[in-house]
């Protein structure tokens, strides 16, 4: 059985910083790509970053340079630096594979003060 669980998120002023991770089970984690995914309120779900199995990244235009993807295959966890945050980057955060749809996670609320 796939579970994905996100964890880290939390209220934050603008500007401030947070890590995310997500613990993943039930998949061979090390040979799948993942990324970070977010949905902010009456917003359609994005994807944000994405890491391949052997650890190329790519990110969103709105988060580059600001948030980092990167995962630890040993412990099946990804995880999601984020920096410089914006009230904009409100949302909840979500984990998944990226050519696959597992079931979705509960997700880790992000939220950024002005």
């Amino acid at each position: 059985q796939v579970q994905l669980v996100e964890s880290g998120g939390g209220l934050v002023q603008a500007g401030g910083s947070l890590r995310l991770s997500c613990a993943a089970s039930g998949i061979i984690f090390s040979i799948t790509a993942m990324g970070w995914h977010r949905q902010a309120p009456g917003k359609q779900r994005e994807l944000v970053a994405r890491i391949t199995s052997d650890g190329s990244t790519n990110y969103a235009d709105s988060v580059k340079g600001r948030f980092t993807i990167s995962r630890d295959n040993a412990k099946n966890t990804v995880y999601l630096q984020m920096s410089s945050l914006k009230p904009e980057d409100t949302a909840v955060y979500y984990c998944n594979a990226v050519h696959l749809s597992y079931p979705w996670g509960p997700g880790t609320q992000v939220t950024v003060s002005s």
